[in-house]
């Protein structure tokens, strides 16, 4: 089976007051985290949607082996960014497409491939990771989502879908810190939090 990743990354970052694409992990960047934990994943291939900034972002990640999709409608919304990566993956053979968001770093390969694991077990079933209040991306959506991920507008994303078809959404419930980050106190937090761990 072929599953496409989706990384979402079009944002212009207005709560964090810089572009937090770019916000320095490690030897890489928040944005080069999850696009190196997507790539170790076992999916076939993987793109990235950026807006914002995109032209200081596209150096940054020259070094994986990711394709970029622009998104220059990214300020109405996140759904926009869904919309012009099914718009890119439905005309390639794909069985089925993971989508995630490029702020969340905690989101490691492991975690993906469980996802993977379990849509393998139900590839007519949505696989969504589980929140306190619901479930959300990462998620996994059969094709036969696509044309309805393709009609979503504003600013929830997916939620809205995966709301609607909740009969046929799997909750993984693996362990995972689904933490994104948004303002640079989170920032912090999470950099203060890597070092206690390390």
């Amino acid at each position: 089976m072929n599953i496409a990743t989706i990384i979402l990354a079009a944002g212009n970052s207005s709560r964090m007051g810089t572009t937090k694409q770019l916000l320095p992990i490690g030897n890489t960047t928040l944005l080069g985290v999850v696009v190196k934990n997507a790539l170790l994943a076992k999916t076939q291939k993987t793109y990235c949607v950026l807006g914002s900034n995109s032209e200081k972002i596209i150096p940054s990640l020259q070094e994986y082996d990711v394709e970029i999709i622009l998104n220059p409608e990214y300020k109405t919304g996140l759904s926009s960014s869904i919309v012009k990566g099914i718009n890119h993956v439905k005309t390639q053979n794909f069985d089925a497409v993971l989508i995630m968001l490029g702020d969340q770093p905690l989101v490691d390969t492991s975690f993906i491939n469980n996802l993977i694991a379990l849509f393998y077990k139900n590839p007519s079933c949505i696989v969504a990771s589980n929140y306190a209040k619901g479930v959300g991306v990462p998620a996994i959506f059969p094709k036969e989502f696509f044309n309805e991920l393709e009609k979503l507008k504003g600013d929830k994303g997916a939620k809205e879908l995966l709301k609607a078809k909740k009969e046929q959404v799997y909750k993984a419930k693996f362990p995972v810190d689904l933490i994104d980050i948004d303002t640079y106190e989170e920032y912090l937090a999470f950099k203060k939090k890597q070092r206690d761990i390390s």
